[in-house]
């Protein structure tokens, strides 16, 4: 069986839980599970809320891979000022 290893901007479905994978490193990753418009402007170069919760490598095989954002032609970036879109 070949393990799935979450990347950046995949759509992938945790137990009750689908989301974007947002943040990868090897200790977690965060799945994006909703987002929303911010009321107020403190941070101007961020427009939205998101919301996250944290998946830990132990629970890597319960993730369910769906798709990605890479392949299909959906130009959206969860967070515009990340790293990974820096370099």
């Amino acid at each position: 069986m070949i393990s799935y290893t979450p990347q950046i901007d995949d759509y992938v479905k945790w137990n009750d839980l689908s989301g974007w994978v947002y943040f990868v490193c090897d200790d977690y990753i965060t799945i994006e599970i909703s987002v929303k418009d911010k009321t107020d402007d403190y941070v101007h170069f961020h427009k939205k809320t998101h919301c996250c919760v944290l998946c830990f490598p132990h629970d890597w095989k319960d993730l369910v891979y769906i798709k990605n954002r890479r392949t299909d032609g959906d130009e959206y970036k969860s967070q515009e000022y990340r790293d990974a879109d820096l370099y």
